[in-house]
């Protein structure tokens, strides 16, 4: 069953999120601290048995220089430098087994699957342990360090975001200029911040995005990884103020408001995980030229196959304008 508002609601509403006023500053804070830290990006060719790709076992510098773990894959004998597409991973995720995910660079992209920092055992493999502070959370990463902004696992994750694209802009493989990124749902959420904090990537795309609208979110869905906020909020019952606030500053809504890199998206009206008046109220804020799939009897898993075959399109027209793709 649809999960949310009804679909003409959907279209009307828009979300009550505001930034903090140091929004800006904070998030350039971050990334000053994190690229005068420094670190060396390294890519080592992996055996794989494969024909037409070529891995590599890359690691960059990201949050204060500490190293994230990536897979390169890139079409074997590509003349020139190529289009990149970075893609960051749903939630519980890592980068994965080398031999996965082989869709970009077999359509002729250099493709980065970023690791993602502390998760990894969920339903993929991740190498990438997290440095953030211990304290009181509820299992899994939603609330870790939730009570001060500076301390939040997503600063530290959304700074990889953004390394991981400047680590792929300096090979030679790579024409930086042709950079997009991608993901779905945490790694949609993920995308959108990549897209705002870095205004000269080429495109966007964000699949049924987690990570917005949480003043919505954390009270429309009683599923996780939403749900784990409600659980820290139900015991640490006089943080609400402070655990918002620190949601504020990685909310894909506040970050939707300063994209203008073209964009797309795609929302499931069945989704029990990712309400979709969530990703409405990124889209509707989003401040570049967009476009949006929804898919009306989908839950999280979205378009599947079409998101995908839909998302290639759009990056090549937009990359590679004048292939053909179907």
């Amino acid at each position: 069953m649809h999960t949310d508002l009804t679909e003409p609601e959907l279209r009307a509403y828009r979300s009550t999120q505001q930034a903090p006023a140091d929004f800006d500053a904070f998030w350039a804070a971050a990334l000053d601290e994190a690229r005068a830290a420094g670190g060396a990006v390294a890519a080592e060719p992996v055996d794989t048995g494969l024909a037409t790709l070529d891995v590599l076992d890359v690691t960059f510098p990201g949050h204060r220089g500490e190293p994230i773990r990536a897979w390169l894959r890139l079409p074997r004998g590509a003349d020139g430098p190529l289009p990149a597409v970075v893609q960051y991973v749903g939630y519980g995720g890592g980068r994965g087994h080398a031999l996965e995910n082989l869709l970009w660079a077999s359509a002729g992209y250099a493709h980065l699957q970023m690791d993602t920092r502390g998760q990894g055992s969920g339903w993929s493999r991740g190498d990438t342990p997290d440095s953030g502070p211990a304290g009181p959370q509820v299992p899994g990463v939603m609330t870790r360090g939730i009570t001060d902004p500076h301390d939040y696992y997503y600063r530290r994750l959304f700074t990889d975001a953004v390394r991981a694209v400047d680590a792929v802009r300096s090979l030679p493989q790579v024409d930086p200029a042709r950079v997009a990124v991608l993901g779905q749902s945490q790694g949609g959420g993920t995308a959108l911040a990549a897209a705002a904090l870095l205004p000269d990537l080429a495109a966007v795309v964000a699949h049924v995005p987690f990570l917005c609208d949480f003043p919505r979110a954390v009270v429309a869905t009683d599923a996780y990884p939403f749900r784990e906020i409600a659980d820290y909020l139900a015991v640490h019952r006089r943080s609400e103020q402070a655990v918002h606030r620190t949601l504020a500053y990685v909310d894909g809504v506040n970050f939707a408001r300063r994209a203008r890199v073209p964009a797309r998206f795609s929302v499931a009206l069945m989704d029990a995980v990712v309400p979709p008046s969530t990703v409405y109220g990124a889209y509707h804020a989003y401040a570049g030229p967009k476009e949006l799939d929804v898919w009306r009897h989908n839950g999280h898993e979205a378009g599947g196959p079409d998101d995908d075959e839909a998302a290639l399109r759009f990056l090549d027209g937009l990359l590679r304008p004048g292939r053909r793709t179907p």
